[in-house]
């Protein structure tokens, strides 16, 4: 049965990074190639493999291991991303189709969401349900499969709904940016999402605070050329400052003490 199948690869898939294609030609020889082959991409679409040449990669080894948990993260500097949250509030504009990633940072951006009429879309059940209280706002909740350590949604589901959405304003969070790599995180199935967006939305805003900076994780989402306001709280380094400039990026220091503030 094609359910006993595919509860085999997935509890491979629970102990270790990668399936090959003849591992499992071996455990089930009656079973067609083209059939196989379509229970990986079906893992793939419910976001616990990821198809790869010659077999599938597990994403619990590809996130598990590089990012925090969430709720680990939503402890960490706390006053700072409060600080980024309210001024990337000031760059909300009523009527427009806008996006919040799954980020800490953007949970703290939700209490200074005024009551107006927009619409948000987002990977977070957690922010979706806060920007439901709010009262006006029309909330869009990306359907897929729900990553139990990022508390975010992913995987082909969540890009085909995103398919069918236009985005204005996209404020997203990365898990580390370097002049080499741009923004990147350690999720695969999330940085594909977050990078779909990048390339969809009008305005990119950027939250970050500065324990991110020369930090590269393995997967580039966006780079900086893409992005139209970094908010941060304290002086970016030298080489990303450089960087900044020269594509035109607005830099935000929201403690008003780096050389690299800017007003909005």
């Amino acid at each position: 049965m094609y359910k006993d199948r595919r509860e085999w690869v997935r509890q491979q898939l629970m102990q270790k990074p990668f399936v090959s294609y003849d591992e499992l030609f071996s455990q089930f020889p009656g079973v067609s190639q083209m059939t196989l082959r379509r229970d990986i991409d079906y893992l793939e679409k419910t976001g616990q493999a990821i198809k790869v040449r010659g077999g599938a990669r597990s994403a619990r080894f590809l996130s598990d291991t590089v990012d925090d948990p969430y709720f680990s993260r939503m402890s960490e500097n706390v006053d700072s991303k409060k600080k980024i949250a309210a001024v990337a509030a000031r760059f909300l504009e009523a009527g427009r189709s806008i996006f919040f990633d799954s980020g800490s940072t953007l949970q703290q951006m939700i209490p200074y969401v005024p009551d107006e009429r927009f619409v948000f879309t987002t990977t977070s059940p957690a922010a979706a349900i806060e920007l439901s209280r709010i009262g006006k706002p029309v909330i869009n909740l990306v359907g897929g499969w729900l990553d139990r350590d990022y508390q975010a949604v992913s995987g082909m589901q969540a890009m085909k709904y995103l398919d069918d959405v236009n985005i204005d304003i996209a404020f997203l969070s990365p898990s580390g940016l370097s002049v080499q790599s741009g923004f990147t995180g350690g999720n695969y199935n999330e940085c594909q999402l977050k990078k779909a967006v990048a390339e969809k939305a009008r305005l990119v805003v950027m939250l970050m605070d500065l324990s991110k900076a020369d930090k590269s994780l393995p997967y580039t989402f966006c780079r900086l050329e893409q992005v139209q306001v970094l908010i941060c709280d304290g002086e970016l380094p030298d080489p990303l400052m450089q960087q900044a400039a020269a594509q035109g990026v607005q830099i935000i220091d929201v403690t008003g003490n780096g050389k690299n503030e800017d007003n909005i």
